[in-house]
């Protein structure tokens, strides 16, 4: 049997990938894929498997990117709760999620089962797949080696256990993007037999030619319901705001520092002898760093800055800069710096989804780095540009048919060109 699922497994990485093996994403792919296998074996056999029965409720876990602070992914897992209690009732559907740290999505999930995950995750994932009658991939960066293959292992992997129990085995609002060959491999042999809903066209179709089932659909961020428009405008007075100054938002991320990496050599530097402490992401996973990328990175940021000291100026504006994610406390305040006047900051590890959200709604406009910014204000009629890294917003801004309204994060003359579509979007506003 085992002699079999080596082969299994080796044949879906190429063997010139074996001999790579001790890199740690491919090592945690391999054995993801091996215990995928197991688990098809377990599950022929009978043994330690849940299996649905009519007239019980129907037990669902998702697996994504919740307890790191994101709003969008935390808005996105909120509003599918909804859809799902809405659809079977709360008496005929048991819901679990994993979260990557419970104390930051204490509050979130009503009625859910929250489930911590270890760092290390494969064996996590046997133990817990087998114990419902589905799994729900709900990370809107679903299929990506942009931020971390981690990542995409681990929604990927968790789709793949379901699927060998023949079970349901769902992506729900996914994007797919570029892929590691590795990764692609992966994912075509172990999410053959799900059912993924994409958020958008091109994603179906990078699904579509690893032979991925999909359907189209939308982001679940789109109906959230976020706290009261008078909690989003008590904020910004608290924050500075007149009550009748236009707002502008600005949602800065570093988008230089990805991907995130497994690294021993500099989790012992960090743990040792307090090393790396700027790109320490979380236990051995590390941002990249490069004087390139830190380079790019103040461009970036100068570029932002240029444009929005120009329109302050102008208009006499309030600006507030926006963190999406608790990460990008670090992008807001080296932001901040660069900026004659202050700028209020309104980050996620201070501020819930529902203020957060209902902030961003209460602004006159936006720029934005981040997807969910633009969509959860989108609910708010906020006109909005974006600076994109990859194709996420690119993809979002072609839907709405608003391709002048989005440029690179590494494009030349940031500023200049930003303040022209700011100012382009100030005159449709008003006519």
């Amino acid at each position: 049997m085992w002699k079999q699922i080596f082969k299994t497994v080796s044949d879906v990485f190429e063997p010139e990938n074996i001999s790579k093996a001790l890199d740690p994403d491919r090592a945690l792919m391999l054995s993801m894929a091996g215990l995928i296998e197991s688990c098809g074996v377990r599950y022929a056999l009978g043994n330690d498997v849940e299996r649905y029965r009519p007239g019980k409720p129907l037990k669902l876990v998702l697996a994504g990117y919740v307890g790191s602070r994101n709003t969008g992914a935390d808005v996105r897992v909120e509003e599918m709760l909804r859809q799902f209690r809405a659809i079977f009732g709360d008496d005929h559907i048991e819901l679990s999620i994993m979260t990557l740290d419970r104390k930051l999505t204490a509050g979130y999930f009503r009625t859910v089962r929250q489930i911590e995950m270890p760092v290390v995750f494969p064996k996590f994932l046997y133990d817990e797949c087998p114990k419902y009658h589905g799994v729900i991939a709900c990370e809107g960066s679903m299929f990506k080696s942009k931020f971390a293959n981690a990542l995409t292992t681990f929604m990927a992997g968790a789709l793949g256990m379901a699927a060998a129990e023949n079970k349901l085995a769902v992506g729900y609002g996914a994007e797919a993007g570029q892929m590691d060959p590795p990764m692609r491999r992966f994912v075509k042999r172990y999410c053959r037999d799900s059912l993924v809903i994409c958020r958008n066209e091109p994603s179906r179709g990078v699904l579509g030619d690893l032979g991925i089932r999909t359907k189209g659909g939308t982001d679940t961020a789109w109906t959230f319901e976020p706290a009261p428009k008078e909690r989003g405008e008590a904020l910004l007075r608290a924050a500075g705001w007149d009550g009748a100054q236009k707002v502008i938002a600005v949602c800065p991320i570093n988008p230089f520092w990805w991907p995130v990496k497994p690294d021993v050599f500099k989790a012992a530097a960090f743990h040792l002898a307090g090393q790396h402490k700027r790109e320490h992401y979380r236990s051995i996973y590390f941002h990249h760093q490069s004087e390139e990328s830190d380079a790019k990175n103040k461009a970036y940021l100068g570029g932002i800055a240029k444009a929005l000291i120009a329109y302050v100026k102008e208009s006499g504006a309030l600006p507030i800069l926006v963190g999406m994610e608790q990460l990008d406390r670090y992008a807001c305040e080296a932001l901040a710096e660069r900026l004659p006047f202050r700028a209020p900051l309104f980050v996620s590890d201070e501020h819930d989804m529902y203020d957060m959200v209902s902030v961003l709604r209460r602004c006159s406009s936006m720029i934005s780095s981040r997807y969910h910014a633009i969509v959860t204000s989108m609910p708010g009629l906020v006109p909005s540009a974006g600076i994109t890294m990859d194709e996420r917003i690119r993809n979002l801004m072609n839907d709405r048919e608003h391709p002048e309204m989005f440029l690179e994060v590494d494009g030349e003359q940031l500023g200049e060109k930003l303040m022209a579509i700011i100012r382009r979007r100030d005159r449709e506003g008003e006519a």
